[in-house]
Order: C-alpha cells, then sequence, then structure tokens
C-alpha cells in the first residue's frame, strides 16, 4: 500500500521547466501519502476503506435483516420512518457511536420475510439539539424517485428486489479500450420524441448506433441522480441512486451489460466537484449543520453554480466519495469515470474570473488547492490500485502539468485529458474568421499543443458546445439552410456544400492530429441541427430541443446520412490503422496561401485543402516513407456528400527526392475543401 517519497529527479525528468516547483509538488505527493498511510492504517486500506456502501446507507443482512447507518454527528435523536412502520417516528430509534455514526437493525418479520418492502418509501428522522425535527432522504440510497404532479422534491426508496428481478451480468468487461473513440450520451434525450427516453430504448436502439459508427468507448452523462432535469445532471442530489427518469437501477445493469456483449467500455460522468444545495432532498444541511459533507460558509459554496463544495480533507467525505466510486464500479460495472468539474477542485478560485496563460505560477502557488488535488491523486490511485484496466479522463481549462501522468511520479493521477481549447477554437474560427482568413499554423499549433507524455482527448464539440445559447458545429456552418436544403431533391448550394465539406475535414483534422483520443457528443457526427435545451420555464417546459431528432439521418432522402457514413468510415480507419496511440503526428506543410495541410501519423499520409475555391493538380507532398501509395479514405466521395471528383482507386508511386523535410515526395489531386488519407 505504501508510496515512496517524490524525488526532485523524477519531476525534472518529465519537465526540467517544473523546477521552481518542485517543493509544491512534493508537498501536495505527501499529503497525499499521509492520507494513503491513515487509510492503511486505521481502515484496513483501499479495499476496505472504499466499500462504505456495505456499511453505510440500507444494506440487507443473511437473515433478511436490514441494517441502516449512517453519519450525522450533529443530531441528538435520530430514528428511521417510512411506508414499512406507516411513518411511525419512536418505534425504530437509532443509536449513535463515539464517531458520530448512527445505526438500527430492523429485525425480519416471523415468515423470515425483510420488514421493510422493496420500493417503499423511507427517511431519517432526526432531532436536532436546540429541538427541531429535521427529516432527510438517507446520504447513500440507491433509488430517489420523482412525482412532478405531487411535488419537486424526491422520495427515497429501499431497493431490495426479489432474486427473480434482480439483472444478473451475462458479459464480462472488454479489454481495456486502446484508440479511444468515446461517444459522449446523455439517455434522456436519446430519443426522438419529446419526453425523457429510457435505458431501454437506449440499450435497444442507440446501442447498435454507437458500435456501427466504431467509436469503442461510451461516456454516459447525468445518471447521478439530479433533482433539475435542466441542469444535465451536474446537480446531483443523490450519490448513489441511478436517475429514475429513465428506468430503474436493473435497467442500467443492461444497458452496461449489452454493451460489454459489444465490445463497448462504459464511461460514468462522475461529479465529485460540488454538489447541489438541496436540503430535503439533498446531502445539504444532512444533520442541520451546513459543514457535515462540505466546508462551512463561503468557502462550501460555489458562487457560480449556486452549489455546495465538498471538504475533501475529511475522512468521512473521502470515504463517501471514493465508496461512490468504487459502487459505480461494482455495483454497475462501470470501466471509468470522467470526472466533471476537475478545474474547480484544483484551484481555490475555481477558474471563476481566471484566464489560464500556461504559466506555471498559475498551478502551484497559493492558488491551488491541495485538499482538492490530493482528493484527485488518491482517487486516481485507489481506483487503478483496485482496478488497473479502469480509464479515468479530467474536464481541465487550466492545462495543470502533470494532470495525466502517475501519482507515484508526482501527477494527478489521470489516464486522459480533455482538450478543451480545440472546440473553442473551431468555434471562433466559424463565428469570427471568413473561410480564407483561417490560419493554418494556429489550427495545427492548437491541435497539437499538449503536454508531452500526457494524453489528451480531441474533440471539436461536446455537450458544452451544443448547450442553448450555442450551436452545434453543423448548424453554425449551415444555419437555416438546414430547414430548407438538407433534401437530395433540393439543389446542392453553395453554403450545404460548404457546411457537408468543413464538417468533415473539421471531424477528421481533429481526430487525427488533436490527441491520444477523440470524442464526439451524441447526435454531432451527422449534424444534428440547432441546440440543445432541456424543459424549463423559460420554454414552456417543452421537449422540443431536448432530444436527439434520428429520424432526420435514418431518412435516406436528406444529407444527413453522408456525414454520418463519414464518421463511421473515419473510426473505422483509426481503429484499423491505430493512430490514436501512435506518436504524435509529423507535419511537414502548412502552407498558408494554398491553405494545404499535410502531414503523416501512424504510416499513414493526411492531406488537407481548406482553400475555399482553389483545387490543386498534381500538388507535390513530402512523405518518408518510399513505395505505392492509395487512398484509404476520401471526403469526397459520393457516399460521403462529396462530387467524386477523386478517383480513390489511383495509385501513387513516390520519387526519392526531398519534399517539405521528407525523403520522397507523391503528387495528389487535392480539389478545394476536401481532405484524403494515403497508405502503402
Amino acid at each position: 500500500m505504501s508510496t515512496k517519497p517524490l524525488e526532485p529527479q523524477t519531476i525534472l525528468e518529465i519537465d526540467g521547466y517544473l523546477r521552481p516547483d518542485i517543493p509544491a509538488i512534493i508537498q501536495r505527493h505527501n499529503s497525499f501519502r499521509k492520507w494513503k498511510e491513515t487509510i492503511a492504517k486505521y481502515e484496513g486500506g483501499y479495499d476496505k476503506f472504499t466499500k462504505g456502501y456495505l456499511t453505510f446507507g440500507l444494506n440487507v443482512g443473511p437473515n433478511n435483516e436490514v441494517i441502516y447507518r449512517e453519519w450525522a454527528p450533529n443530531a441528538a435523536e435520530a430514528c428511521l420512518t417510512g411506508d414499512f412502520n406507516e411513518w411511525n417516528r419512536t418505534s425504530h430509534p437509532m443509536t449513535k457511536n463515539e464517531f458520530g455514526v448512527w445505526e438500527v437493525t430492523v429485525p425480519p418479520l416471523p415468515s423470515g420475510a425483510c420488514a421493510i418492502p422493496h420500493d417503499t418509501k423511507i427517511k431519517i428522522s432526526m432531532i436536532l439539539p436546540n429541538g427541531t425535527r429535521i427529516e432527510r432522504l438517507p446520504a447513500w440510497i440507491r433509488r430517489v424517485t420523482q412525482d412532478l404532479s405531487m411535488s419537486p422534491v424526491y422520495d427515497a426508496r429501499f431497493w431490495n428486489p426479489p432474486a427473480s428481478e434482480k439483472y444478473v451480468f451475462k458479459n464480462p468487461r472488454p479489454r481495456k479500450a486502446t484508440n479511444i473513440r468515446i461517444y459522449e450520451a446523455h439517455v434522456g434525450i436519446s430519443t426522438s420524441e419529446p419526453r425523457v427516453g429510457t435505458y431501454k430504448e437506449f440499450t435497444k436502439n442507440v446501442l447498435p448506433r454507437i458500435k456501427d459508427l466504431g467509436y469503442n468507448v461510451i461516456q454516459l452523462m447525468a445518471v447521478m441522480e439530479h433533482a433539475y432535469y435542466a441542469s444535465f445532471g451536474y446537480q446531483v442530489t443523490s450519490f448513489f441512486a441511478a436517475t429514475s427518469r429513465c428506468g430503474t437501477p436493473e435497467d442500467l445493469k443492461e444497458l452496461i451489460d449489452v454493451a460489454h456483449g459489444m465490445g463497448l467500455t462504459v464511461l460514468l460522468d462522475i461529479v465529485h466537484s460540488h454538489a447541489c444545495k438541496n436540503v430535503l432532498d439533498g446531502i445539504n444541511e444532512f444533520d442541520g449543520t451546513d459543514h457535515l459533507y462540505f466546508h462551512e460558509g463561503g468557502k462550501g459554496r460555489h458562487d457560480l453554480w449556486d452549489s455546495r463544495l465538498f471538504n475533501y480533507g475529511h475522512h468521512e467525505v473521502l470515504r463517501f466519495l471514493l465508496s461512490n466510486l468504487r459502487f459505480w464500479i461494482e455495483e454497475y460495472q462501470f470501466d471509468g469515470f470522467r470526472f466533471d468539474g476537475v478545474t474547480s477542485m484544483m484551484y481555490k478560485h475555481h477558474g471563476i474570473g481566471t484566464g489560464f496563460s500556461g504559466g506555471y505560477h498559475e498551478y502551484f502557488g497559493d492558488g491551488a488547492d491541495e485538499e482538492g488535488i490530493v482528493y484527485l491523486m488518491l482517487a486516481n490511485d485507489s481506483m487503478h490500485f483496485l482496478y488497473p484496466n479502469l480509464i479515468t479522463i479530467a474536464e481541465d481549462v487550466s492545462g495543470m502539468p502533470l494532470l495525466s501522468k502517475p501519482v507515484d511520479v508526482g501527477g494527478v493521477g489521470f489516464d486522459y485529458r480533455l482538450s478543451m481549447a480545440i472546440p473553442d477554437m473551431w468555434i471562433k474560427l466559424l463565428k469570427h474568421k471568413s473561410d480564407d482568413q483561417w490560419d493554418i499554423a494556429n489550427i495545427v499549433h492548437t491541435l497539437t499543443n499538449r503536454r508531452h507524455g500526457e494524453k489528451s482527448v480531441a474533440y471539436c464539440e461536446s455537450h458544452d458546445q451544443a448547450l442553448v445559447g450555442d450551436k452545434t458545429l453543423a448548424f453554425w456552418l449551415m444555419d437555416k439552410e438546414m430547414y430548407t436544403h438538407m433534401s437530395d431533391l433540393t439543389p446542392m448550394t453553395p453554403i450545404i456544400a460548404r457546411g457537408i465539406a468543413l464538417h468533415k475535414m473539421i471531424r477528421l483534422v481533429t481526430h487525427s492530429l488533436g490527441g491520444e483520443g477523440y470524442l464526439n457528443f451524441e447526435g454531432n457526427e451527422f449534424g444534428h441541427p440547432e441546440w440543445l435545451d432541456f424543459p424549463r420555464e423559460g420554454n414552456g417546459n417543452s421537449f422540443h430541443y431536448a432530444r436527439r431528432q434520428w429520424n432526420v439521418v435514418d431518412d435516406s432522402l436528406l444529407r444527413y446520412k453522408y456525414l454520418n457514413n463519414f464518421d463511421k468510415a473515419m473510426n473505422h480507419l483509426a481503429a484499423q490503422y491505430g493512430w490514436l496511440d501512435a506518436p504524435q503526428a509529423y507535419v511537414s506543410l502548412k502552407n498558408e496561401m494554398d491553405k494545404v495541410l499535410v502531414y503523416e501519423r501512424a504510416g499513414l499520409l493526411f492531406v488537407f485543402n481548406f482553400h475555399p475555391t482553389n483545387s490543386f493538380m498534381d500538388y507535390r507532398v513530402g512523405v518518408e516513407e518510399a513505395g505505392e501509395y492509395k487512398i484509404v479514405l476520401s471526403s469526397d466521395e459520393k457516399s460521403f456528400g462529396g462530387f467524386d471528383n477523386i478517383m480513390v482507386d489511383s495509385k501513387f508511386f513516390t520519387t526519392p527526392l526531398e519534399w517539405n523535410g521528407r525523403k520522397n515526395f507523391i503528387q495528389v489531386y487535392i480539389p478545394t475543401r476536401t481532405c484524403i488519407v494515403l497508405a502503402k
């Protein structure tokens, strides 16, 4: 279990520029080591400590007795109440130990059956030192439901289905995913109908699409229960409950199991950066104080998100959060996590009103939140120790060095980091620059400017860019013409032709040049129109924009199918040649006049012509390896909405003359706004 002290030389071998920050990096590593030693000494190590969900909350014993434990040190009295005892507030009193943990055992009925019926409502009722009675949903509850016709407040339910109704996993986990191509999805919006989609529908209708498109990882958003649908899942109220809007816990287990059967890895979008401030159905003010799971006062509140901030320096908070990670892996068989809001966790200013210039002083000074960083180190170290094939991804906008380096070399321990500057660049280009103003060198710089030895996930757009107030890339490109000219029965207008061409080129250059992983948000692969807006008061509680219009890509008369076909071809090619796991590309040409970009990666030659009007015959491009080349992907194919001007069965032979720093060259025809990929 123990981790060796960190040596300065280890840090310098990774990045010599970190020399001034060695004391800060060693300090946070020592804090991590201290916590790890405490967990080993007092809790029996990571394995026991992260199984808190088997001790806390409601658990059924071997004889059908129910043991309920809850941490609420401020309460003077506590009892378990619910449908099972007709909401009696004295019949099942709880006893408190010296650590502030309350406990009660509910014996089985004389018949031997469990005294608390399956799926019935329960609460913990507490009396505070001042005599006030408060009632809360158990903090570790595994199912909560909402009846909006009665109240927006959630009810806690005791989930204990009979053996015949419990989902039994049939498929083993897939091997650790490589060349990761992530499909970011939200179950609720995964229907064309104006309502909340279900786990069952996603399993039946969406999983086969994801597999067919060539993605090998699914990232599920908004699974942890959240009181407000429009929060996109980021205002979590019950951390151990899968959202009941989409179905039962057993339905979600089936979704993940079927995905595993298809060879797909499933990640959970985990929200440990903050919690919903709800009191009646959240964990805020759980025992009547404002500082149980959270920091008290202003330190425990996020001004921008209007939510509560965890006290990562508290033993019981660590038990709660680390056990939460373990729970989703064990109970639901998730294969890893995308950690939300990592920037907020790592800095005392939470990234609010702070621009990161890339200067190292911004990462390790007084602004760094050591407790938050150490929690992330413990989370990554413990979960990778227990599950070596686990994948973790950090959503961080700051560019923190060592974020995706292992903990034992001074890192925070993530496997990947999201390249959040890339989507910003594409949106800015489409908003503010005409096509002839595109700066090829700047595009390349943004796509390749990542920390050496730390894996990045590149993406053109995620759910962030699709939210109301912004638009999908397809809508930035084609806007209102998508309503009138996306049918093959209508003329291919200049706007639609440009939109379809650039949509494909932006995706391929990001996929192949931008990182060691690629992410796409559900629907954007086929150029989903418009934006995303959840039902809320401001839009008359409409579901019109809170759904995915699969009908447009399934309609053979519409042009969305071309973008879908290209996305599929691109992903399958990436899987075949493994470019995401290959070393970073060698860029041999960034021609600003011609708007041509040429690079090699994984033995493939990529050629892009971003020029709005000029096509080039016999264009000379450098290539390192001599031999005969063929086209393995062309964006100009008819099936991709192109014009079939490029002959895909052409053969290209190298000439042994140095060109653009490469040993050989070939000559290609590259029409305006097209890209080709060549292989030997």
